[in-house]
């Protein structure tokens, strides 16, 4: 029986993917081509870069991050105005984040940029993994979620830069709209919107917002990046997996309601942003770092304002 070869809408080589969600075949070189637009786009749209920046990349060794630091050497590599350094955060989590960490240093070592790589037990004085079986009011990935941005933010702006690009992609952004819709928390959707400068805070950029999840795995995949595999052995707590189950039912059964649930999100954001603004920023009087009150959440999670 004779198989028939899916042909590409753009050029009829061998397709390799088809996007359900905009009714394309595309070969590998078209596909490519797709998803490195659309970040260059969302670069444009959301993150002007301006010269002489310093643009730090939270990698983890996972195919977001590895992919967001690959394609942003490939946009900016060549500019000798723009400073790319890498910042991989050991959480403290055996069996998961060791081997992560070894592609982390793999990749950067590849392409020549620099690594640096801090701890919680180092800032903190912890652990995931003694956090984790401790009695505790909020769920392990909240406390991962907040030491690990504090200490981002705070490595980023010891290295001077100027924005902290994150591989946070289309799914990770609808399921966090979506989230904040359940919980009703409207100050946590303001800050989802594209970001403003705050004394304190570091630019944060999303690169790879409109990039399905499985599209930046098969990216990362062709381009053979060297990836640390295997799940955080904590995320099954977090409402977040139930979020991704519903989201990805509804993709399958409506394609495109991932982009729409974000499209109708920054279409509503300056209006959220306008109606609840951000409060000023202070500084912790604890550990310094930029907050909202008088001692920052990741100050309050471990308990120093006890």
């Amino acid at each position: 029986m004779e198989t028939t070869t899916l042909r590409c809408d753009k050029c009829n080589r061998d397709a390799i993917i088809f996007q359900k969600y905009s009714g394309m075949h595309l070969c590998r070189k078209h596909f490519i081509e797709d998803v490195e637009r659309k970040i260059k786009l969302t670069i444009r749209k959301h993150y002007s870069i301006k010269r002489n920046e310093t643009i730090a990349v939270g990698l983890s060794g996972g195919k977001d991050s590895s992919t967001t630091l690959y394609i942003l050497h490939k946009i900016f590599g060549g500019r000798p105005d723009i400073s790319l350094v890498g910042i991989c955060i050991d959480e403290g989590i055996e069996g998961y984040r060791p081997n992560t960490i070894e592609s982390a240093k793999e990749l950067t070592s590849q392409l020549g940029i620099e690594l640096i790589v801090r701890s919680f037990k180092e800032e903190y004085g912890t652990t995931m993994d003694l956090i984790a079986p401790q009695k505790r009011e909020k769920g392990t990935c909240s406390y991962c979620g907040v030491l690990r941005k504090s200490l981002l933010n705070k490595t980023a702006l010891e290295l001077g830069a100027t924005r902290l690009a994150i591989g946070h992609n289309l799914d990770d952004e609808a399921q966090t709209v979506l989230l904040n819709h359940l919980k009703g928390d409207v100050s946590r959707m303001v800050r989802l919107a594209p970001p403003k400068e705050l004394e304190g805070l570091v630019l944060r950029m999303k690169p790879l917002r409109q990039i399905p999840e499985k599209e930046v795995a098969l990216y990362a995949y062709l381009h053979d990046l060297p990836l640390g595999f295997g799940g955080c052995p904590y995320a099954h707590e977090a409402m977040r997996g139930e979020i991704r189950v519903l989201l990805n039912d509804l993709e399958v059964n409506h394609p495109g309601t991932k982009y729409a649930l974000l499209s109708g999100f920054d279409k509503m954001s300056g209006i959220l942003g306008r109606e609840f603004p951000q409060e000023g920023l202070a500084n912790c009087r604890l550990c310094g770092q930029a907050c909202t009150e008088g001692v920052c959440q990741a100050c309050k999670l471990l308990g120093r304002d006890q």
